[in-house]
């Protein structure tokens, strides 16, 4: 019966390997350069997940068997209530978050402070406006804010006048967070890290904001509800770090 069984597993490897090299002949002269990271089998019979790297980071498309479809876009999974695809971005996306250079972001600390998030944000994106709304709701937070000016970069002065400030966890909700953006009165001119944590985002693949990275690495875009944060947060405090 394990011989059956290895055979069967052997076969099956092979047939997913004749697949993949099918699948990258056909479809690596139609991407314009990118490169396909993986190939790999999903859930569906003969639909293959394929990632490719491109410069804004990974994006996963759906083929068949011989690469001559594409699907873009998300895989649910209706009976257990699961976006597929959204789970394995995470995965491709995570980080190790140890090696962020916290000491470019802006402290923002409610409580304790024993939830902690890195968030790349613009104080301009009305999703990071409406976002900022949803961590005040979160008791014993630390968030680094990583000032991210791409939405209008014509105000990047502000951020960096918000690094500028005295108190820069004040200046930053004040711009960031208030009903009303409150520019700081400090001068944009002191030695700040806006330019090199613009270059951390490009690096990482942060196209939009916000975007955050919980202690287990894993990369969340768009925000979320104060309840569906408080979860997410909770069960990142339970992952090994």
């Amino acid at each position: 019966m394990k011989k059956l069984f290895l055979g069967v597993a052997l076969l099956f490897s092979a047939t997913v390997l004749a697949n993949e090299a099918e699948i990258r002949r056909n479809l690596e002269p139609k991407i314009g350069g990118a490169k396909i990271e993986s190939v790999q089998s999903t859930p569906i019979s003969g639909v293959f997940e394929v990632v490719i790297r491109a410069a804004e980071g990974p994006q996963i498309y759906y083929t068949d068997s011989t690469g001559s479809f594409i699907i873009n876009g998300s895989m649910f999974d209706v009976k257990q209530s699961r976006d597929l695809t959204r789970e394995r971005m995470q995965k491709l996306t995570a980080i190790d978050f140890k090696k962020l250079p916290l000491d470019l972001a802006v402290k923002v600390q409610r409580g304790n402070g024993k939830r902690v998030i890195a968030m790349f944000s613009d104080p301009y994106c009305p999703a990071c406006r409406q976002f900022e709304r949803a961590l005040a709701q979160i008791n014993d937070i630390t968030v680094y804010v990583f000032m991210y000016p791409v939405i209008r970069p014509e105000n990047a002065d502000h951020s960096r006048a918000v690094w500028c400030s005295p108190d820069r966890a004040k200046a930053w909700l004040d711009l960031a967070a208030a009903a009303k953006p409150k520019i700081p009165d400090a001068p944009a001119r002191c030695d700040n890290p806006v330019d090199k944590v613009l270059a951390l985002g490009r690096s990482l693949g942060v196209n939009s904001t916000p975007t955050f990275y919980t202690t287990s690495g894993e990369r969340f875009t768009g925000g979320l509800a104060a309840a569906d944060l408080r979860d997410v947060l909770d069960k990142a405090q339970e992952k090994p770090r």
